[in-house]
């Protein structure tokens, strides 16, 4: 039977990033339901064509002994042109695969002892461009013979098919496994971690709550995925208190995703805040984890509700600043066996208001993750022995949650090492299982979930009765079909973390070496942070700078991040220590010209900052003939760069000065690096210029009396003039 339908191209992309393939191969299963787990091999491909294999077999990989079972071979044309028909034919290798370096190497290497023998063949039928079709093999009881339960090699190749860009017909080989189950399998429960991380390093804002409790957002994939399963949920407590510190202004979505969560009723526990590694932590000689300095600049009034009563409110106690001592250095480390002085724990207990106003939650209240069994921590699993024994003091009785891998020996869930209890998860299967829950394409999800199936297959046939302990990897973008779909394919319901606390302990020692690049990278931060908080004396409340500060450096020890991602998270955590303790400074500035012997300079002070900012202005002369004032005090607004007047006096009726101007906070902490300002005293230009003025002011007053008198003479003469041709006319008139 053959079907034809139309594909977008996006599963041969998938593969080809998941593999580093061209070519691949994945094995996809029809029988139940119907899950692939296949590999790719890579055979050859010309320029600007795609062809994949997907393979699939029982269900996710799995048949019962002597029962019959579908063989689903699809065949994806993701190129531009036509691909031809072929001829496939399915082959298995009756030589059982024994441990999971043999299962490895077979599905990424294609190499197994034994030889292959023939299960079926089909001819295919031409496949469009960036299309696919699929032919079933029906494999009966007879084609698989007695097969004992274990996991097989199986292949498919396509033969014969070519595209128009391909000058000739190659074949693609897929590779995966058949299980043959056993009887019964082991019980196993599965951890899944529930974390986001914020694009500020501190706590999810508004937005981002929104678009990821969204319908399609991954918080709620979440608590979706995991509905109906017994799956335990490790969750950081960043995320409830980024919802609840917003009140009621949390989004709608973001408050009913918490109400969902608390209702569910898998079992839980929290992770650090922020998703913080103890391991890295233990390694740096930390006395106590890392707890957020305080939540309260974060909190918005404006969400809580006022009080009603007119009594007077509290407010949420803030979690002292590490001081220098609760933070060793290289040179203050204890090494007489003492600790110094813990960061405290968050406090919950409220502290009263003069006035009235609503009543604000406490640390405590804000990080609850309602139903929580406490003393659990999963951090990294480069541990040593001496570090669990720092997990102990850091949690009384800690239970500490490792992968295999840093465990030496056969050992099952639960485990004892040196006295310690510890929760160990199955690496190989776990890995399978979390690459299943990430992957959204639903054939290279089942190839996964194949992958899974064999080794847990390895692990029930050495001990049935042992359980297994899944834990899926730190990813913040699975969908709910995903990671329903991987939970619940190895999930054993009503099997939850009670149980696997309950199984006895084995016998177990580590074989893991440390890293110590991350402590030291750790050390570095948590030293900046003391002088951040110097720093962070120019602000009225200090901890609007050290609390987002001491969150950022929680989450750059996150346990989830790669190597790189651990590297580019110190590196930003770095960048912006310096870039806040450049963003107040004094800019340079130019020769000013003093022309007077008395005057206000003005100097400009820049504040990047968002909040205002207290600073003193210190400027000392370089000369004494120049009188200034030696101390300044003003407040800078935020994102402004203010003029700061200072008196100055001059001594002196010309010369040149130098000015050292320098910043400091209200209690001497100095703020960026000083700047020389050079003055250019021109005092005495001050007396010749009211020499000058008054010079002329006199001659001016002059002229306009010479002036005057002059008017004055001619005015006189004139009347004179007129009285004597008066007269005159008289006597005329008289003698006539």
């Amino acid at each position: 039977m053959t079907a034809t339908t139309s594909e977008n191209g996006l599963r041969t992309r998938l593969h080809r990033l998941a593999r580093g393939s061209v070519i691949s191969a994945i094995v996809l299963g029809l029988a139940g339901a119907g899950a692939p787990g296949a590999f790719a091999a890579t055979d050859a491909e010309s320029e600007g064509s795609s062809v994949d294999l997907l393979l699939s077999a029982g269900v996710r990989g799995t048949v019962a002994p002597g029962s019959a079972t579908t063989a689903s071979i699809t065949v994806q044309n993701d190129s531009r042109s036509e691909l031809s028909s072929g001829r496939v034919t399915v082959e298995i290798n009756r030589t059982p695969l024994t441990d999971e370096a043999a299962i490895t190497t077979w599905l990424d290497e294609a190499d197994a002892t034994g030889g292959f023998e023939q299960l079926g063949s089909d001819t295919t039928a031409p496949v469009d461009a960036e299309a696919s079709a699929t032919t079933s093999l029906l494999l009966p009881p007879e084609v698989l013979g007695d097969l004992a339960p274990g996991v097989y090699p199986l292949r498919a190749t396509l033969s014969g098919a070519q595209t128009d860009a391909q000058d000739e017909a190659r074949s693609v080989t897929s590779t995966t496994v058949l299980v043959v189950t056993a009887a019964a399998n082991p019980p196993i429960a599965v951890m899944v971690p529930v974390t986001a991380t914020p694009d500020n390093g501190a706590l999810l804002t508004a937005d981002e709550l929104s678009e990821l409790t969204a319908p399609e957002g991954a918080l709620t994939a979440v608590v979706e995925g995991v509905r109906g399963t017994s799956a335990i949920l490790a969750i950081d407590p960043a995320i409830p208190a980024a919802i609840r510190v917003l009140g009621s202004s949390a989004p709608e979505s973001a408050r009913e995703w918490l109400r969902l969560l608390d209702a569910l009723p898998n079992e839980r526990f929290a992770l650090q805040f922020g998703d913080a590694d103890a391991t890295t932590q233990a390694q740096a000689g930390l006395p106590a984890l890392l707890q957020p300095t305080t939540l309260a600049p974060f909190l918005n009034p404006s969400g809580f509700t006022e009080p009603t009563d007119g009594t007077p409110t509290p407010t949420p106690t803030a979690t002292p600043a590490p001081t220098p001592a609760s933070v060793p250095t290289e040179s203050t480390a204890p090494t007489d066996g003492t600790a110094p002085t813990p960061t405290p724990e968050p406090s919950d207990e409220p502290m009263p208001q003069p006035n009235d106003g609503p009543v604000l939650p406490g640390d405590a209240e804000l990080t609850a993750i309602e139903g929580a069994t406490p003393g659990i921590l999963w951090p990294r699993s480069d541990v040593s022995a001496a570090d669990l024994d720092v997990f102990s003091t850091y949690m009384n009785g800690a239970v500490t949650v490792l992968s295999s891998s840093s465990v030496g020996g056969a050992v099952g869930a639960h485990a004892d090492v040196g006295g310690r209890s510890v929760l160990v998860t199955a690496a190989a299967a776990s890995e399978a299982v979390s690459r299943a829950a990430s992957e959204e394409d639903t054939a290279a999800r089942q190839q996964r979930l194949a992958e899974a199936s064999a080794h847990l297959s390895l692990a029930g046939q050495a001990d049935p009765a042992t359980p297994i302990l899944i834990g899926l990897d730190r990813d913040e973008t699975r969908t709910a079909e995903a990671l329903r779909e991987a939970v619940a394919s190895v999930d054993s319901l009503g099997f939850g973390l009670s149980e696997v606390l309950s199984v006895p302990a084995t016998p177990a020692t580590l074989s893991t070496e440390q890293d110590q690049s991350r402590a030291l990278a750790l050390r570095g931060m948590l030293d900046s942070e003391i002088v951040l908080g110097d720093f962070a004396s120019i602000l009225d409340d200090t901890q609007l700078l050290l609390s987002p500060k001491r969150i950022q450096i929680m989450r750059a020890t996150g346990v989830g991040l790669t190597e790189k991602g651990f590297d580019d998270a110190v590196s930003d955590v770095n960048l912006a220590t310096t870039e806040t303790l450049n963003a107040v400074d004094i800019p340079p500035a130019s020769t000013i010209q003093l022309l007077s012997a008395n005057a206000d300079l003005p100097f400009s002070v820049r504040n990047d900052l968002p909040w205002p900012v207290n600073i003193q202005l210190s400027v000392t002369p370089s000369d004494p003939r120049l009188d200034v004032q030696s101390v300044t005090p003003w407040t800078i607004q935020p994102g402004t760069t203010t003029r700061v007047k200072v008196p100055v006096s001059a001594r002196v009726g010309s010369g040149e000065v130098t000015l050292k101007l320098s910043l400091s906070s209200p209690t001497g902490v100095p703020i960026s690096q000083p700047e020389n300002v050079r003055v250019s005293v021109r005092a005495e230009w001050e007396a010749i210029g009211l020499g000058v003025f008054g010079g002329l002011i006199v001659l001016l007053l002059g002229l306009g009396i010479i002036r005057t008198i002059r008017r004055r003479r001619r005015e006189a003469d004139t009347e004179n003039d007129q009285k004597t041709t008066s007269e005159s006319d008289a006597v005329e008139e008289m003698n006539e």
